[in-house]
C-alpha cells in the first residue's frame, strides 16, 4: 500500500500540504518543535480513535440485546 493512498484528494487538505512541505531549510530546532506538535496531535488522534472504539462497543453491547 502506498502511504499517499491515505490521503485525502482535496487540495486544501492540512495533512496533504503537511507532507508535500520542503523540510530542507527548517533548523533542528524547528524540526524538534515540529516533531513535538506532530506527537500531540497522534496523541490526540489515537485518544479519538479510543473513545470511538468504546463508543462503538458500548452502541453494540446496547443494540445485541
Amino acid at each position: 500500500m502506498d502511504i499517499d493512498e491515505n490521503l485525502p484528494l482535496r487540495r486544501d487538505d492540512p495533512l496533504g500540504n503537511l507532507v508535500k512541505q520542503d523540510i530542507d531549510a527548517l533548523s533542528v530546532a524547528e524540526l524538534e518543535s515540529r516533531i513535538t506538535a506532530l506527537k500531540s496531535e497522534i496523541s490526540r488522534c489515537e485518544g479519538k480513535i479510543a473513545f470511538a472504539n468504546k463508543h462503538r462497543s458500548v452502541a453494540d453491547a446496547l443494540f445485541k440485546k
